[in-house]
This record gives C-alpha cells, sequence and structure tokens, in this order.
C-alpha cells in the first residue's frame, strides 16, 4: 500500500496508518470495508457530529442518518483509484483547519498536481492483503500535505488537536470491518 500511496501523496506533512487481521476472505473484507456505514459506530458519529457542527449552522451539509462512501463523496472526497478486492484510494483537498473544512472539490485527474498556496491535500488508502482463503489483513493510511509553509503551521496546530481523534476513528473503522467481515451482528 504504501507504493500506491507513495503515487498520489509521496510527500507528506503527517501520516498515520493502522491494520488489523480479519478471520475472514479478502473479498468478504473488501466488500464489508466498501459497504461500511461508519454511523452504526457511536463514537465516530459523536466524533463526526463535533466536528460537523460548522456544516449543520451553515447549512452546507445536512444532517445524516449514515455516514458510507457515498456520504464522503458527497462531502468532497473522491476515489483516485480502486481495485477490488485489494485497496480503495480517496483523496481531498481543503483547508481542514477551518470550521467549515474548506473542502474544494476535485477531479481525481488532477488531485496529483494540485499545488495552490493555501490548501492541505489528504489521501486515505484502505487496504486488503489475502493471508490465505479465511484470513485478511486490513490497513487503512492516511497522509496529508500542505501546499506551503502557512497552511502548514495551521494543519499542524488543528493535527495536534484532532490526530489521535483522527486516530480512534480509523482504528473503529477497521473494527466495525472485521466485526462485519467476520458475520458478527450488533
Amino acid at each position: 500500500m504504501t507504493l500506491l500511496i507513495d503515487t498520489y501523496l509521496p510527500r507528506y506533512d503527517v501520516r498515520s496508518a493502522h491494520e488489523l487481521e480479519v478471520h475472514a476472505s479478502a473479498d468478504a473484507t473488501y466488500r464489508a470495508a466498501r459497504a461500511l456505514d461508519i454511523s452504526r459506530s457511536l463514537p465516530v458519529m459523536a466524533l463526526f457530529a463535533i466536528r460537523g457542527i460548522p456544516h449543520f449552522l451553515t447549512g452546507k451539509v445536512r444532517p445524516s442518518r449514515s455516514f458510507t462512501l457515498q456520504t464522503a463523496l458527497e462531502a468532497g472526497f473522491v476515489i483516485l483509484e480502486e481495485s477490488p478486492p485489494n485497496f480503495i484510494v480517496l483523496g481531498s483537498v481543503g483547508r481542514f483547519w477551518r470550521p467549515d473544512s474548506g473542502m474544494v472539490p476535485i477531479a481525481a485527474d488532477d488531485f496529483y498536481g494540485f499545488d495552490t498556496p493555501g490548501f492541505a491535500k489528504a489521501v486515505m488508502t484502505l487496504g486488503v492483503k489475502p493471508r490465505d482463503e479465511d484470513t485478511s489483513l486490513l490497513t487503512t493510511e492516511t497522509r496529508v500535505h500542505c501546499t506551503d509553509p502557512s497552511a502548514r503551521r495551521k494543519f499542524l496546530l488543528y493535527w495536534r488537536a484532532i490526530g489521535p481523534f483522527s486516530g480512534l476513528i480509523r482504528h473503529l473503522m477497521l473494527n466495525e470491518v472485521k466485526r462485519t467481515a467476520e458475520g458478527g451482528v450488533r
């Protein structure tokens, strides 16, 4: 996955990676990841709700009872590459330190070359590596690169506050995928 994410964001200011063994086939794990609705996790939704307060107040985002890949795409993420059942790569551009995230719509083809000052580019991969027929390794890596020193200072200050919560969200997401792929019922 590192080589893949290097294609989109070889240089970065922050990086966060997590992995979890899943007792399910790579195909079942990928399907569970692709269909993930993280609104099933109350801690994740609480964190998203806190982060989303400015969006709701400005009317830019309507409250939703679910948070799926489609919800993320509607919020400004873009699929940069996908190869089922192995990986999906998402990207976004914004001023994430602002209360409204300052996300700007961007086409997948324009992501790599985006270098407008004052922004940050984020890439998140979700990968599934088969270990054998019934076991797979579920991984996620997030990288963020800022386009200039001013954006970097703002983002790093923001990341100091939210970085641990971002890691917690990734951990909870992986556990939800594992539970679903393994056939767990909540």
